[in-house]
């Protein structure tokens, strides 16, 4: 079978679940895995993924060969091997090196690592729109949807993460723009606009107003009160325990709300998950 950039694999390694651990992971896949040319199919894999050497790959492969010394000195200068360090500084790359680009080839460069095959190039220009200057808070949400709609987990959890910052300096405007992200027919936007605002995230810095002010966001808890797609509702139910670190009153007065109006499984599930941290703290009996 072949893949987007017609390599042929063997269907062991399409079909493949992936290692539990890093050094369980093939050697065959790992080097497919670094040279850009196939997608990591759980967590360990997408820890695993050398992005220094793998940069080195796709700027060969984009013919910008001539570039590659100098910005992998860079990166090894800055002695960051952490996932979530490494990849928004080689965004910072990407774009200072597309600042001394024609605008043609700049979006030959942009395209090329958003459509990229390796999930974790197109994590790279998620954060190459989360971190660009020049565009707009609106501009940013509308390209960053291809990866909060991405079919592959980390593209995913990337993307909000690349919009965390501009989400949190203009959180109003931001809300104001979710409201229509929460009623999309794609689970994977309606989750996007509930994780993007989560208070407290585990990976992300904290959004000071939601946590004193949680509230600021309830018209778009409110549009997935009930929503049919259980990735929506972890997402929903773990918001709303972020918030029950700093108000917990408030989240059980909002559960208490919800549970009266919407006399659902799927509502049950998330007040369940929201009230988790609640009752283990406070031995409540809920």
């Amino acid at each position: 079978m072949d893949n987007e950039k017609g390599i042929l694999f063997s269907d062991t390694i399409l079909q493949r679940k992936g290692a539990r651990k890093i050094g369980d992971i093939p050697d065959e896949v790992v080097k497919l895995l670094q040279k850009g040319q196939l997608q990591t199919v759980n967590l360990t894999e997408w820890l695993a993924v050398n992005h220094i050497l793998l940069l080195k790959n796709v700027l060969y492969e984009l013919g910008l060969q001539g570039e590659s010394d100098s910005i992998i000195h860079r990166l090894n200068d800055l002695n960051e091997m952490k996932i979530m360090k490494i990849i928004p500084d080689i965004a910072r790359e990407w774009l200072n090196l597309m600042d001394r680009k024609s605008e043609e080839e700049r979006s030959r460069i942009y395209d090329a690592l958003a459509t990229h095959p390796s999930d974790s190039v197109r994590c790279w220009a998620a954060y190459i729109v989360g971190l660009d200057r020049r565009l707009s808070l609106e501009k940013k949400l509308t390209s960053i949807r291809p990866f909060a709609a991405d079919p592959h987990f980390g593209v995913r959890e990337i993307a909000w993460m690349a919009l965390r910052e501009s989400i949190s300096k203009e959180l109003m405007s931001s809300i104001d723009i979710l409201n229509d992200w929460v009623h999309d027919q794609d689970a994977n936007i309606r989750r996007f606009a509930i994780e993007s605002t989560r208070p407290q995230g585990v990976w992300a810095k904290h959004i000071p107003e939601l946590k004193e002010n949680p509230g600021m966001v309830r018209s778009l808890l409110e549009a997935v009160i009930s929503d049919p797609a259980k990735y929506v509702q972890d997402s929903v139910g773990n918001w709303l325990n972020d918030a029950s670190k700093t108000n917990p009153d408030w989240v059980l007065q909002f559960c208490d709300e919800w549970l009266e109006t919407s006399d659902t499984k799927e509502t049950k599930r998330i007040v369940t998950r929201a009230r988790r941290s609640l009752i283990k703290n406070k031995g409540l009996s809920l």
